[in-house]
Order: structure tokens, then C-alpha cells, then sequence
């Protein structure tokens, strides 16, 4: 029987791809739209803040989790949730080391490192974010539907190991503005975050 990964590091993933939609500036228009055009525009982004809402189903609840707060992207590595609703949370990810603070708790950091399935998929991300292409494709299948005008990269996992941890990334936009990232994990359960980028 496998046994369930730690909640504080897969709420780590949720971070690190909200920072992903967080860091994503305009997006230049191009006669023909795909990854590589997408990744070469994630490329350019130094940092980034936004807020974000977000929903999680999970099999348990009668309904969605919801909380909502602020995000920010420091390249290469550092990125920042701070949920203000419901109750405050910061999770931090610096290089290779989440750090997580819940009130009324002692602060929890995790190397990830101890995690090589969760590593990898960590280390995958970054590479969106550093517009490198080859290393996003070692560990994902990439597929971009749509276009320019309303668009979707969807990220599945390669290997069993990843995809024990997660099922599938989902991340939409229109145009100029990234709207949305989805997660489906292998329990059953997902989530949706809705970012909204701050303006300098």
C-alpha cells in the first residue's frame, strides 16, 4: 500500500506553480504558438508578485477549501505563498528547502532532497520558469492547446515516480494574462488557484 506524501510538501508544489502563473508576463504574440514561444516569455520574467484564490476538491469535505493571499517569484529559485484567508500561512521555497509557519506551530523545514520524486518534479518547474525547455521535457510530456487568445500548457509526468505524487498540471491563459493553474492528484483529489498578477 503506498503510503500518502506529506501534506506540507505537496502544498510546496501547489506554491511553486503558483509562482509559475505568478511570473508570467506578457506573452508575445506570434504567428505560430507553442511551448517554445511560451517558455522563452517565462524566460525573461526576473521576478513577479500577484494574489492569488484558491480551491481545493478533496474527497473528505462537501465542499472546496478555499483561501486566498499573496505570491512572489524571486529567479532562480525563491518563491513566496502567504495565505492571509483563512488563517494565516507562509511556505517559502529557497533553493533546495521549503520552509513552512502555521499558527499556534513550530516552523517545519523540509529539505527536498529527502524527496527525489518530489525534487524532480520541483526542479521541473524551475526549468518553465528558466525557459529551458530540454529539462522541462526530461521529466514532462508538454502539450499546448489553443492559442495565443486562450491557451493551455498541460504538464503530464514521464516516470511513475512523479506521477505518484502528481497526476497532471493544467496551466491556462488569454493573451497577455495567466489565469489559472490546475492540479490533479493521484488520490482523486485537486485543486484550481486563479492568479492575478500586481502591476509595477
Amino acid at each position: 500500500m503506498k503510503t500518502r506524501p506529506l501534506r506540507p510538501v505537496r502544498d510546496g508544489l501547489r506554491l511553486v506553480a503558483g509562482a509559475l502563473l505568478c511570473s508570467a508576463g506578457l506573452l508575445a504574440q506570434a504567428a505560430e504558438w507553442t511551448p517554445a514561444v511560451l517558455l522563452e516569455q517565462l524566460a525573461k520574467q526576473k521576478s513577479a508578485q500577484g494574489t492569488f484564490v484558491e480551491k481545493k476538491y478533496i474527497a473528505l469535505l462537501d465542499k472546496p477549501a478555499e483561501s486566498s493571499g499573496t505570491l512572489s517569484f524571486t529567479a532562480p529559485d525563491k518563491l513566496e505563498k502567504r495565505t492571509l484567508k483563512p488563517k494565516p500561512e507562509l511556505m517559502k521555497l529557497d533553493g533546495n528547502q521549503l520552509y513552512i509557519e502555521q499558527a499556534g506551530k513550530a516552523p517545519m523545514s523540509i529539505a527536498l532532497g529527502s524527496y527525489p520524486e518530489v525534487a524532480a518534479f520541483v526542479d521541473s518547474i524551475r526549468a518553465t520558469l528558466a525557459g529551458d525547455r530540454k529539462a522541462l521535457e526530461d521529466n514532462f510530456r508538454l502539450a499546448l492547446n489553443g492559442s495565443a487568445a486562450q491557451w493551455k500548457l498541460i504538464l503530464s509526468p514521464r516516470y511513475s515516480r512523479m506521477s505518484d505524487v502528481i497526476s497532471r498540471v493544467e496551466i491556462s491563459g488569454s493573451q497577455a494574462e495567466v489565469q489559472k493553474v490546475a492540479f490533479e492528484l493521484p488520490d482523486g483529489d485537486r485543486s484550481e488557484m486563479l492568479i492575478s498578477r500586481s502591476k509595477p
